[in-house]
């Protein structure tokens, strides 16, 4: 059916259907609503009429608009918490990627995913980091998104109902507006620089084959340069659109029947995981109030388990401390982002 309708009908075809479930879930207040509106769009398009191949260079610039996407989280007022209390965030962390660790591993040994797929799904970092890297290192990039996207799913919106039922009508949000004084002309300085670093990040991850290296590329060199003074991450909101779209598509345009139909088969599995990693969040939640005195809503956005970028926007339009929330998701991905491929190397020879 693929070679009735030409590739550019089918291009257009993408564009509108992304579009429109992406516009649905977005106006519905959805989690990531355009990425995975464009997932679902790349998902129907790869199985009713044939795959699409999506220029390797447009991913290299998703990933790095991603990656100063969360550099520009990396401000010097969370780097200092994150020093002050650093055994805090260390501990707590390691608790929550040992546990997903533990249970990919039960996953691949009951052969529940193929190979090392199981142990990148269910890792408890950023959604879009574990799906790119998974990509880089060898797992099914497909199933990995499957199990990454319904966990931001059910984490997002258990959060979003604690933090709507624990919030009383007189809460205001824990991180107030700034007046901005920058001028237009800093504006337009800011954002050429930003898009300078992104496409610098880019191209050295495709020249040095780097795994997910425009995006660790963009969110060291962000961070850096943020922390010395020199740069001021501009990111438009259309850019984000764009690379939300892209990295939907990538995932999305990689699935086929058989991978659909192996999802569905091994969607308890995958539920079950999902809910004993968040239950071992709230137990370390728990301990966080008791142990450390920090607020309980505080407690349970910082050791939900993801997707970073969905517990921080809800973190941020709560009564919380919204910097810890951040540090904490934050040091999280980057643990996870230097450990993951070495702990899942290592769990996949057990």
């Amino acid at each position: 059916m693929s070679a009735v309708i030409p590739q550019r009908w089918r291009w257009l075809v993408l564009l509108l259907c992304s579009a429109l479930l992406g516009g649905v879930l977005y106006a519905l207040h959805f989690p990531a609503g355009v990425l995975l509106g464009c997932m679902l769009a790349g998902i129907l398009m790869s199985v009713q009429w044939g795959r699409l191949d999506l220029p390797k260079p447009f991913f290299m610039l998703a990933q790095a608009v991603l990656g100063c996407l969360m550099a520009q989280s990396m401000r010097p007022p969370a780097l200092t918490k994150v020093l002050a209390d650093w055994p805090l965030f260390l501990g707590i962390n390691l608790l929550v990627i040992s546990a997903g660790g533990l249970l990919g591993w039960m996953l691949v040994r009951r052969k529940v995913l193929p190979g090392t797929t199981a142990l990148w799904g269910i890792a408890p970092g950023a959604a879009s980091a574990m799906v790119l890297m998974a990509g880089s290192y060898g797992a099914d990039m497909r199933l990995v998104a499957f199990m990454q996207y319904t966990r931001v799913v059910l984490v997002t919106a258990v959060a979003a109902g604690v933090a709507h039922l624990t919030m009383t009508v007189t809460a205001t949000p824990a991180m107030p507006v700034v007046p901005d004084q920058t001028t237009d002309l800093q504006h337009l300085y800011h954002l050429g620089a930003t898009l300078l670093l992104i496409v610098t990040a880019a191209a050295a991850a495709q020249r040095w084959k780097i795994p997910a290296g425009g995006m660790v590329l963009a969110l060291v060199g962000g961070t850096v340069l943020q922390a010395l003074g020199l740069l001021v991450i501009e990111l438009p909101a259309a850019l984000l659109v764009l690379a939300y779209a892209v990295i939907g598509w990538s995932v999305g345009l990689r699935f086929t029947r058989d991978i659909l139909l192996h999802a569905w088969q091994v969607l308890p599995m995958v539920l079950a995981a999902i809910a004993a990693l968040m239950g071992l969040g709230l137990v370390l939640a728990l301990l966080l109030v008791l142990l450390a005195g920090v607020a309980p809503l505080t407690a349970y956005l910082a050791t939900s388990p993801g997707g970073a970028d969905s517990v921080v926007v809800i973190a941020a339009t709560s009564a919380v401390d919204a910097g810890f929330v951040m540090a904490m998701q934050l040091v999280r991905f980057l643990m996870v982002l230097v450990l993951g491929p070495r702990v899942t190397a290592w769990l996949a020879k057990q």
